[in-house]
């Protein structure tokens, strides 16, 4: 009897050895869910991450989605990445991708789609207790341009009418998307700024020092302003203050964009669970980017067909 017990729990070891090599080549996390990775841009996150919650509710538990605040610059860093394993699936972008991003991506072998999710007003906000109201494009040049650095420290320097306070600085990081778009909007060129301000990918960080700070002055996605707006002021920019409206009409310039997702197209092809998430991206965009405050788009089903096409082009 003592021996057929051992021969019985010698078997169940062998087969259960059996399984766990069997599930080594299954992309599943130590839980035994499948994994969908993102990462990128702050602005788009919202978007991405209340998608993300509502994928995993429907699928009850079989997948978890990722959602990662590195910037725009640092998600294509990872999206493109050369090594083996697949550090990003998908990555959030609140600019398109550049040609030297596109450039790694090709000698890594990653086929992409960029596919836009929403419209974007970069929002400029103050301390509730500021007393203006709106601001010129040539006073944020003056405010933000290299420049400006230790030059430009209150704010009648960019303004005489203006109070004789301190100015304190907030914005994004230079792997930022928003980084990149304000600073070609405005100060002419991409990258150019001025360097001593407070940086941070993450734009909650950046509300939380205009809020404790009269003298503050930061520029952020517009979601985050709406999350906020019963705490900061946003600032009308040459007249015209940031609306889904006002970027619906294009009034609101030049700081109205257009925000993205890049997919990989492998990623989609190879991965069932990848290709259902980004479905469901694209069936619910118009309902959940309103609801994170965000300003949605009319053309989500064009893009579903057009991300079909594409691969089904793959080889």
């Amino acid at each position: 009897m003592k021996i057929k017990v051992n021969g019985w729990l010698f078997a169940g070891a062998f087969a259960l050895g059996i399984l766990l090599v069997n599930l080594t080549n299954v992309p599943v996390n130590s839980q035994g869910r499948v994994t969908i990775k993102v990462d990128g841009s702050s602005t788009v996150y919202p978007i991405t991450e209340a998608v993300a919650e509502e994928f995993q509710k429907e699928q009850r538990g079989r997948v978890r989605v990722t959602v990662g605040i590195s910037g725009t610059g640092g998600g294509f860093k990872k999206f493109c990445s050369s090594n083996n394993a697949v550090q990003t699936h998908i990555s959030n972008a609140s600019r398109p991708i550049k040609d030297k991003e596109k450039k790694m991506c090709a000698e890594a072998g990653v086929k992409y789609m960029e596919i836009p999710v929403a419209y974007d007003a970069i929002t400029v906000v103050v301390n509730k207790n500021n007393p203006l109201t709106n601001v010129t494009t040539a006073e944020l040049k003056k405010m933000w341009e290299p420049a400006a650095t230790r030059n430009i420290t209150r704010w009648n320097q960019v303004n005489s009418s203006w109070p004789n306070a301190s100015l304190k600085l907030y914005g994004p990081g230079a792997d930022s998307g928003t980084f990149d778009y304000f600073t070609d909007e405005i100060v002419g060129e991409s990258g150019s700024s001025r360097t001593d301000y407070t940086p941070s990918e993450d734009d909650n960080v950046l509300v939380q020092g205009v809020i404790g700070d009269q003298g503050a002055l930061a520029y952020f996605g517009y979601t985050y302003y709406e999350e906020n707006k019963n705490r900061l002021k946003a600032l009308k920019i040459d007249g015209v203050a940031p609306s889904s409206a006002t970027v619906s009409n294009g009034s609101y310039k030049p700081l109205a964009r257009p925000i993205f997702i890049y997919v990989n197209l492998n990623a989609v092809k190879n991965n069932p669970a990848v290709r259902q998430f980004v479905n469901y991206y694209l069936d619910n965009a118009p309902k959940l980017v309103k609801e994170v405050r965000s300003i949605p788009r009319t053309d989500y089903q064009a893009h579903k067909r057009k991300l079909a096409q594409e691969v089904a082009q793959l080889r």
